[in-house]
């Protein structure tokens, strides 16, 4: 696979990890959705995904709304940029490691475990996807 293909990969990947599940990534329209969600409708999803896989309580569910919707609303600009793909990667992997880090404070130890081991999961799935 070329370097050029790689990226759009890890790109896409990203975008689906910060904003959507593997219950609706496989619709055609997601990205065009994607794209033209506001960021409370994009944190508001990934909390109700989040509450739901990884069995929150409502300490954690205010918590974890507080940081989705901080990291979608920086997430926002990239989203919307026009810049080139490795600079779009290089900004998505650094707020996603950020977000990473203090989603990790709110999870316990199996709960951070299993965030971990579901966007694995989507980045494999979408690599499957590129390589057909």
């Amino acid at each position: 696979m070329d370097k050029r293909r790689r990226i759009y990969i890890v790109l896409l990947a990203m975008m689906l990890i910060c904003v959507h599940s593997s219950c609706s990534y496989g619709q055609q329209n997601n990205l065009k959705n994607f794209k033209n969600s506001t960021p409370q409708q994009r944190a508001d999803y990934q909390t109700s995904l989040m509450k739901k896989k990884l069995k929150l309580d409502a300490g954690q569910i205010t918590k974890v709304q507080a940081i989705n919707l901080k990291y979608a609303e920086k997430f926002q600009p990239l989203i919307k940029s026009t810049d080139d793909r490795a600079s779009k990667i290089k900004q998505f992997l650094t707020l996603q490691k950020q977000k990473d880090n203090e989603l990790q404070a709110v999870f316990t130890k199996d709960q951070y475990e299993q965030y971990k081991a579901f966007e694995q999961e989507i980045r494999s799935k979408m690599r499957d996807r590129f390589k057909k």
